[in-house]
């Protein structure tokens, strides 16, 4: 066969992959190869075929070779540096991009996702000055707009964000992350009236739409004794935040049925003593006359500042193992339990988490006794740090049952933005939170108190990435109230 041949089939494998025909594309590059083997065109391809099909390590091989071939070939550059984003690698996916970038000074969507490497690493700023870059270069880029928007929020300036996300939107109406991301900078400036409708739109993600249900969805109107199904979505902290909403659907005339991930059901059921009806996501939901997500309750009830429902606590720690754990701490002046890190998987979670090692402030304070609430990712921080490990079977029957007993049995809840800081706050307990320049927008802006939670205190960066400042203001805090005892 010619090399026209060896072209008709890769023309036919773009097609291919243009129609998300995947197999038969990887097919046709296959028998493309086979007649020109040293084509960095078809290898480049093969690996986008690869990387659409979720085998990013199998990508980087085909992107690689054809990188041996053509050096400065730009675009296996760039998917090289989108394969090592997936694969979560991303100090080597931002030297490709750096790659991409220098083969190609023009190339938009490269500099676009340098930023996005950039922020999974931290760099708010550098992420910042990269997505200019792709702006400089395309103007009308609503992404890299979105993008810009999330760096500079990150860096506190709201209103230009909000701004970025507005305008990204009027280039790409149905632009879902920059409605999300507008609808949090208007509830993290307190706008309740606009942000709650726009964050209705975070339910055309996907990462967080809920798998469709044959029952009609509730839009705030009297219930009348009718069963409704809650259903929780995104993260173990957003349900816990959000189950104080429960009594006002039941005030509201509604029999709630709670849809949530297995491991939550014991802490509820100890929480409300047995009375609430639990089931898993996706198990039959018979007789629940309609449904809502867990969410979008703060919309339906039109939540305002003055009608957060905010009860100094709404959960309730199992009291045997109240018991076992007070006699299983060690004992001390005073008992702090501290968390450090959250799921690495959460988009921001480097402006969230940080390392053990930038706690040690706190051990500075005389007569504490440091306990460790950090579980899976963070964990294995604690060798060469003063802080007491709990056993590797705490949290075994459920999650954070344990953990909510340890709560209670400790003076003081230190933890990153995480779902520890909310399942201290719905118990009750005294919980200090360090939080990013920018936090999430259930933290508000410029506060030290939350509205949501009447026990926490809020402890900010005063700089992106000053971690130390955070601990050290906390170091200080201890010492007087520990004074004052």
């Amino acid at each position: 066969m010619s090399s026209a041949d060896a072209l008709a089939l890769f023309n036919q494998g773009n097609e291919l992959l243009c129609q998300q025909r995947y197999q038969e594309a990887l097919a046709c590059y296959e028998q493309s190869l086979q007649m020109l083997p040293d084509q960095a065109d078809v290898l480049m391809n093969l690996g986008v075929v690869h990387a659409e099909l979720n085998r990013p390590e199998e990508a980087l091989k085909w992107y690689d070779a054809a990188l041996r071939i053509r050096p400065d070939y730009e675009a296996a550059h760039f998917n090289r540096g989108n394969a090592l984003s997936d694969a979560r690698r991303y100090p080597e996916s931002l030297a490709a991009y750096d790659e991409a970038v220098r083969c190609d000074p023009k190339f938009a969507e490269a500099w676009n996702n340098r930023g996005l490497v950039l922020m999974r690493l931290g760099r708010a700023i550098d992420a910042a000055v990269s997505y200019r870059k792709a702006l400089d270069i395309k103007p009308s880029y609503p992404e890299a707009m979105n993008n810009l928007g999330l760096a500079l929020q990150m860096l506190g300036y709201v209103e230009d964000a909000i701004d970025l996300y507005t305008a990204s939107i009027q280039l790409l109406p149905d632009h879902v992350n920059a409605h999300v991301n507008l609808a949090q900078a208007r509830l993290l400036k307190g706008d309740f009236r606009r942000g709650w409708p726009e964050y209705e739109w975070r339910r055309k993600l996907p990462h967080i739409a809920l798998p469709p249900r044959d029952i009609p969805e509730w839009d705030g109107s009297p219930l009348r004794n009718r069963t409704i199904l809650l259903r929780a979505e995104q993260g173990l902290g957003d349900t816990i935040q959000f189950l104080r909403y429960l009594p006002k659907v039941e005030e509201a005339g509604g029999r709630v049925v709670l849809e949530c991930p297995a491991r939550l059901h014991l802490l509820c059921r100890e929480s409300y003593n047995g009375v609430l009806r639990l089931i898993e996501p996706g198990a039959d939901a018979q007789g629940c006359d309609l449904q809502v997500p867990l969410l979008s309750l703060p919309g339906i009830f039109k939540t305002e500042f003055r009608t957060i429902p905010a009860p100094k606590s709404y959960l309730k720690a199992d009291a045997k193992r109240v018991r076992k754990w007070k006699t299983k701490l060690p004992k001390g002046k005073l008992r702090v339990g501290i968390c450090w890190q959250g799921n690495p998987l959460f988009p921001d979670d480097a402006f969230r988490s940080f390392p053990l090692a930038v706690m040690a402030p706190l051990a500075e304070v005389e007569g504490i006794e440091l306990i460790s609430l950090q579980r899976g990712n963070g964990a294995d921080q604690t060798s060469d740090f003063p802080v007491h490990r709990l056993p590797d079977n705490f949290d075994e029957e459920g999650a954070f049952v344990d953990t909510a007993a340890v709560m209670a049995s400790v003076d003081l809840v230190v933890t990153s933005d995480t779902a520890i800081a909310h399942l201290a706050g719905a118990l009750g307990r005294p919980v200090w939170v360090a939080l990013g320049l920018s936090s999430e927008w259930r933290w508000f802006r410029d506060r030290d108190d939350s509205p949501w939670y009447p026990t926490a205190r809020l402890f900010r960066q005063s700089a992106v990435g000053d971690w130390l400042d955070v601990f050290t203001r906390m170091r200080d805090a201890l010492r007087q109230e520990s004074s004052v005892e």
